[in-house]
C-alpha cells in the first residue's frame, strides 16, 4: 500500500459543542469539569474526536446526540481552534459548534449522567484551554444571526410571552432593549403570532400566549430586528 503524506507530521482533529440555552431570563451554556487528563478536572466544553470515517459535521451531529439524545438540532460552525499550544497531550486541532436547544427538552438524566451543569454566560468559570474563547466567539455569531434570522425560538417553547421573547434578545445581545419599541416591532411581524391562552404563572391578569408561524416566515424577505 501506497503511503501519502509521510513526510508531515500528524494532528488530531476534534469537535468542541457549545450548547446554549434559555432559562429563568439568562442565557446559559452546558458545561461540566473535564474527566480526562489532560486537564482532568477543569471546566470544559463537551467534545470529542473525530472517527476516521465521519466528517466534522457528522462527528459534531453524534457528539451532540451524545450528551442531548436530541436530534435536528439547531448548529451552526464557530470556526477551528488550532493554537499549536492549544492542548498540552497532542497537537489538536478543534472545530467548535454552535447549537441551541430548549432547556425543557433536555432530559435531566442526560444531564446528570453525563455530569454537565446550565451555567450563566454572564458567569463562566476558568475554563480548559481555549474554551471560554470558542464561547465569547459563539455568542457573537449569535448576536449576528439574531437580527436576520428567527434563531431566537430554537431557545423557546412553542408558546411564549412577549416578555420571554424581550428576556431572550436581551440576554443574547447583553443588553436591555426599550420595552414600546421592541413590542411595536414585533407587532409588524405577522409571523409572530398571538393565540388566545393566557399564562397566569407571572400575574393574575396574565399575559397572552404568542407562537412562530415558519411558513408566514418564509413568505417573508424583510427580516430584522
Amino acid at each position: 500500500m501506497t503511503i501519502f503524506y509521510s513526510e508531515h507530521s500528524k494532528v488530531y482533529v476534534s469537535v468542541d459543542c457549545i450548547i446554549f440555552g434559555f432559562d429563568e431570563g439568562q442565557l446559559r451554556v452546558l458545561i461540566g469539569k473535564r474527566q480526562m487528563d489532560p486537564g482532568r478536572g477543569e471546566w470544559s466544553l463537551y467534545g470529542g474526536f473525530v472517527g476516521a470515517h465521519e466528517s466534522v459535521d457528522d462527528a459534531a451531529s453524534r457528539t451532540l446526540f451524545e450528551l442531548t439524545g436530541l436530534r435536528n438540532i439547531y448548529m451552526r460552525q464557530v470556526g477551528a481552534f488550532g493554537s499549536v499550544d492549544r492542548d498540552p497531550g497532542e497537537r489538536v486541532i478543534s472545530i467548535a459548534y454552535y447549537a441551541l436547544i430548549n432547556v425543557k427538552d433536555y432530559d435531566d438524566r442526560l444531564r446528570q449522567e453525563h455530569g454537565v451543569e446550565w451555567v450563566n454566560i454572564n458567569a463562566l468559570p476558568p475554563m480548559y484551554s481555549d474554551h471560554r474563547e470558542m464561547i465569547k466567539k459563539a455568542r457573537r455569531m449569535m448576536q449576528d444571526k439574531i437580527k436576520t434570522e428567527p434563531i431566537s425560538f430554537q431557545l423557546l417553547p412553542q408558546l411564549f410571552t412577549l416578555t420571554q421573547l424581550q428576556r431572550l434578545y436581551e440576554a443574547v445581545n447583553g443588553e436591555e432593549v426599550d420595552k414600546r419599541n421592541f413590542r411595536k416591532r414585533i407587532k409588524d411581524m405577522n409571523f409572530i403570532e398571538k393565540t388566545e391562552q393566557i399564562d397566569k404563572t407571572g400575574s393574575k391578569r396574565g399575559a397572552y400566549l404568542y407562537c412562530f408561524n415558519k411558513n408566514a416566515f418564509n413568505e417573508d424577505t424583510n427580516f430584522k430586528l
